[in-house]
Protein backbone atom coordinates (compact mmCIF):
# COMPACT_ATOMS: atom_id res chain seq x y z
CA UNK A 1 0.00 0.00 0.00
CA UNK A 2 2.82 2.28 0.94
CA UNK A 3 4.36 1.96 -2.66
CA UNK A 4 1.42 2.55 -4.46
CA UNK A 5 0.80 5.87 -2.42
CA UNK A 6 4.28 6.92 -2.79
CA UNK A 7 4.02 6.64 -6.79
CA UNK A 8 1.04 8.69 -6.89
CA UNK A 9 1.38 12.61 -5.63
CA UNK A 10 1.36 12.15 -1.67
CA UNK A 11 3.93 12.65 -0.22
CA UNK A 12 4.81 9.28 1.29
CA UNK A 13 8.19 6.90 0.40
CA UNK A 14 7.88 3.34 -0.19
CA UNK A 15 11.79 3.21 0.33
CA UNK A 16 11.70 3.17 4.07
CA UNK A 17 8.28 0.52 3.94
CA UNK A 18 10.89 -1.45 1.65
CA UNK A 19 14.16 -1.00 3.64
CA UNK A 20 11.72 -1.81 7.03
CA UNK A 21 10.18 -5.07 5.32
CA UNK A 22 13.78 -6.47 4.62
CA UNK A 23 14.88 -5.52 8.18
CA UNK A 24 12.12 -7.46 9.15
CA UNK A 25 11.60 -11.11 8.66
CA UNK A 26 10.07 -10.94 5.23
CA UNK A 27 11.66 -12.67 2.53
CA UNK A 28 13.36 -10.43 -0.36
CA UNK A 29 11.31 -11.71 -3.39
CA UNK A 30 7.96 -11.03 -1.33
CA UNK A 31 9.22 -7.50 -0.37
CA UNK A 32 10.11 -6.84 -3.65
CA UNK A 33 7.13 -8.02 -5.32
CA UNK A 34 4.63 -6.24 -3.12
CA UNK A 35 6.83 -2.97 -3.41
CA UNK A 36 7.26 -3.26 -7.43
CA UNK A 37 3.18 -4.49 -7.58
CA UNK A 38 2.26 -1.64 -6.01
CA UNK A 39 4.71 1.22 -7.37
CA UNK A 40 3.28 -0.26 -10.79
CA UNK A 41 -0.31 -0.39 -10.29
CA UNK A 42 0.81 3.31 -9.34
CA UNK A 43 2.24 4.95 -12.54
CA UNK A 44 -0.61 3.07 -14.23
CA UNK A 45 -3.15 4.76 -12.29
CA UNK A 46 -0.79 7.80 -13.06
CA UNK A 47 -0.92 7.43 -16.34
CA UNK A 48 -4.21 6.75 -17.00
CA UNK A 49 -5.42 9.85 -14.78
CA UNK A 50 -3.47 11.97 -17.34
CA UNK A 51 -4.98 9.94 -20.41
CA UNK A 52 -8.33 10.99 -19.36
CA UNK A 53 -6.81 14.35 -18.08
CA UNK A 54 -6.15 15.19 -21.59
CA UNK A 55 -10.23 14.58 -22.93
CA UNK A 56 -10.92 17.62 -20.39
CA UNK A 57 -7.99 20.03 -21.33
CA UNK A 58 -7.21 19.25 -25.08
CA UNK A 59 -9.11 22.09 -26.17
CA UNK A 60 -7.55 24.61 -24.51
CA UNK A 61 -4.09 22.81 -24.41
CA UNK A 62 -4.05 22.65 -28.10
CA UNK A 63 -5.49 25.92 -28.61
CA UNK A 64 -2.17 28.51 -26.87
CA UNK A 65 0.85 28.24 -28.94
CA UNK A 66 2.65 27.10 -25.73
CA UNK A 67 0.08 24.55 -25.15
CA UNK A 68 0.67 22.72 -28.40
CA UNK A 69 4.61 23.12 -28.19
CA UNK A 70 4.62 21.84 -24.90
CA UNK A 71 2.19 18.53 -26.12
CA UNK A 72 4.99 18.14 -28.98
CA UNK A 73 7.23 18.48 -26.91
CA UNK A 74 6.12 15.46 -24.65
CA UNK A 75 5.26 13.42 -27.34
CA UNK A 76 8.78 13.82 -28.85
CA UNK A 77 10.91 13.48 -25.96
CA UNK A 78 8.59 11.61 -23.60
CA UNK A 79 10.16 8.34 -23.75
CA UNK A 80 13.71 9.26 -23.12
CA UNK A 81 11.55 11.99 -20.08
CA UNK A 82 10.66 8.82 -18.21
CA UNK A 83 14.34 7.60 -18.08
CA UNK A 84 13.63 9.94 -15.19
CA UNK A 85 10.77 8.43 -13.82
CA UNK A 86 12.41 7.17 -10.80
CA UNK A 87 12.99 9.54 -8.97
CA UNK A 88 11.90 11.30 -6.46
CA UNK A 89 9.93 14.94 -7.00
CA UNK A 90 9.76 14.86 -10.64
CA UNK A 91 9.43 10.77 -11.43
CA UNK A 92 5.56 10.86 -10.53
CA UNK A 93 4.52 14.27 -12.75
CA UNK A 94 6.19 12.54 -15.07
CA UNK A 95 3.90 9.02 -15.18
CA UNK A 96 0.88 11.49 -15.16
CA UNK A 97 2.13 13.79 -18.18
CA UNK A 98 3.20 10.46 -20.06
CA UNK A 99 -0.89 9.62 -20.09
CA UNK A 100 -1.65 13.83 -21.33
CA UNK A 101 0.98 13.57 -23.87
CA UNK A 102 -0.66 9.68 -25.22
CA UNK A 103 2.44 7.58 -25.29
CA UNK A 104 1.94 4.63 -25.96
CA UNK A 105 0.77 2.20 -22.71
CA UNK A 106 3.15 -0.89 -22.73
CA UNK A 107 6.40 0.99 -23.86
CA UNK A 108 5.29 3.22 -20.54
CA UNK A 109 4.86 0.01 -18.31
CA UNK A 110 7.83 -1.32 -19.57
CA UNK A 111 9.92 1.36 -19.15
CA UNK A 112 9.25 3.21 -16.09
CA UNK A 113 8.12 0.00 -14.57
CA UNK A 114 11.36 -1.64 -14.69
CA UNK A 115 13.31 1.24 -13.83
CA UNK A 116 11.14 1.62 -10.34
CA UNK A 117 11.45 -2.22 -10.11
CA UNK A 118 15.92 -1.67 -10.36
CA UNK A 119 15.42 1.18 -7.79
CA UNK A 120 14.29 -1.66 -5.46
CA UNK A 121 17.60 -3.83 -6.42
CA UNK A 122 19.68 -1.06 -5.86
CA UNK A 123 18.00 -0.35 -2.37
CA UNK A 124 18.29 -4.17 -1.74
CA UNK A 125 22.27 -4.14 -1.87
CA UNK A 126 22.78 -0.88 -0.34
Amino acid sequence: MSAFLAATILPFSSEVAFVAALQSTMPLSHALFAAASGNILAIVFNYYLGYFLYQKTKTKLLSSHIGKRAFLYGQRYGYGALLFSWLPLVGDPLTLVAGLVRLNVVWFVIIAGSLRIGRYWLLTFL
